[in-house]
Order: structure tokens, then sequence, then C-alpha cells
């Protein structure tokens, strides 16, 4: 799965980074996901994290494809 965050549409609620911490971090106000972290997104652990972020992210910021 490839994560991505549309920084055109993150406005910095950092529920991502709340929710997946492995995979996303908060910087300059936004949600980024961590350089690697797509690998880390195969765990299946951390993948329903990244799902669970992506559902409840309040702006739909989080782009994920496969």
């Amino acid at each position: 799965m490839k994560v991505a965050v549309d920084r055109s549409l993150c406005y910095g609620s950092a529920e991502c980074a709340h929710r997946a911490p492995a995979v996303f971090a908060f910087e300059d106000g936004y949600g980024v996901v961590r350089p690697g972290a797509a690998d880390a997104a195969e765990d299946p652990r951390t993948r329903e994290a990244v799902l669970e972020a992506a559902e409840k992210c309040p702006s739909q910021a989080i782009v994920l494809t496969e």
C-alpha cells in the first residue's frame, strides 16, 4: 500500500500521527508520511492503524493506493 498526505487538504489535526506514529509524523503544522514508512504499512497491525487514520482524518487528506 502506498501512503501519502495531500498537503492542500491537510489542516493539521495531527490525527494521523496520533493513530499511526510509525507511518505519520507532524511537521511544520501538517501531517507527513515518514521517509520509508510505506514499507511499515505492510505489517498487519500498522496497516490497520493507517486505514483507521485515513478513515478518521477530519480533512480526508490521507491518500491510500495499492
